[in-house]
């Protein structure tokens, strides 16, 4: 029953996942505003759909300034490069997860993220509690 009630949430995070993967290896015009911002914007989205999948009741308000703010941590990590840290970026998912290089710029496109993950998520709570 939890599945089936979560149902938006699940194809919502199906299609973000290629997605998102998509703008690393996008080629095109802006390709370095798609490969690095546009990515950013959907890393917020993404880790919002996977913590209200996770913890439903959550207010949405809650969840993406929990995942603002551990994103921002992430980034602040970028700075840092121990052996761990540098093991864990040599690899792409890695890369993806954690980040490799520090942006200012980036915690706008956070923000950005964190405002469309809001929105997506009431309407999702608005869609699925009428299914329950």
């Amino acid at each position: 029953m939890f599945l089936l009630n979560r149902k938006w949430s699940i194809i919502s995070i199906i299609i973000i996942i290629p997605v998102g993967f998509y703008t690393k290896f996008y080629s095109g015009p802006a390709s370095g505003w798609v490969n690095n911002s546009l990515g950013g914007i959907l890393y917020v989205i993404f880790w919002s759909l996977v913590f209200f999948l996770i913890a439903p009741r959550t207010s949405p308000l809650k969840i993406v300034t929990i995942v603002f703010i551990l994103t921002g941590i992430l980034e602040f990590l970028q700075i840092w490069h121990p052996v761990i840290l540098e093991s864990i970026r040599s690899h792409f998912l890695g890369r993806v997860i954690i980040g490799s290089s520090f942006s200012r710029s980036d915690f706008f496109y956070y923000f950005i993220g964190a405002i469309a993950a809001y929105l997506v998520l009431m309407f999702l709570r608005r869609t699925e509690t009428k299914n329950i």
